[in-house]
């Protein structure tokens, strides 16, 4: 998967209160969620958005309280990728678990700016800043990865493993 999209660049340690905070928890809608998506930080984050954008973050994106509701707003609000220097485990999971596609690359992220066009090829593990030219290699997603994240999460890629099988 290649995405092409404009940086929104976040610092460390977002919480997923940060990313949509409790009080909208009420939905799973993602357009609902995308609405308030980063509000606690950038107010008008998801009015700012055009699809395919990226979020560049620093370290230990998505910590705090385990919630799907992160991944489905940022994915809601048309992010097409997260790129930062390290993620929360159990974020990193829930984004897998709900094909939000995302990958470490500290240098890149120090390269990258606000604002920057960035391309990001997920199964090469090729991240480009179309702004100025540079280039970083991050760690491939496995295939196995690859292949929750087309079938749309995990949900999708079990039901069809199990419409797949001879019963």
């Amino acid at each position: 998967m290649i995405f092409n999209g404009r940086s929104h660049k976040f610092g460390r340690d977002i919480d997923t209160d940060i990313i949509i905070p409790a009080t909208y928890l009420v939905t799973f809608d993602p357009k609902e969620l995308a609405k308030h998506c980063m509000e606690p930080l950038a107010p008008n984050f998801a009015d700012n958005i055009e699809k395919g954008d990226i979020i560049v973050a620093e370290e230990n994106f998505g910590c705090g309280s385990s919630r799907e509701h992160a991944p489905i707003a940022i994915k809601g609000a048309g992010i097409s990728c997260v790129l930062a220097k390290s993620f929360a485990r159990i974020f990193y999971r829930n984004a897998i678990n709900t094909a939000l596609p995302i990958l470490e690359c500290a240098e890149a992220v120090d390269g990258i700016s606000d604002g920057d066009d960035v391309r990001i090829d997920t199964e090469k593990g090729k991240i480009e800043n179309l702004s100025t030219g540079i280039t970083w290699q991050a760690k491939p997603f496995p295939s196995f990865i690859m292949e929750i994240i087309n079938e749309d999460g995990l949900i999708g890629y079990t039901k069809k493993r199990v419409e797949n099988r001879d019963v």
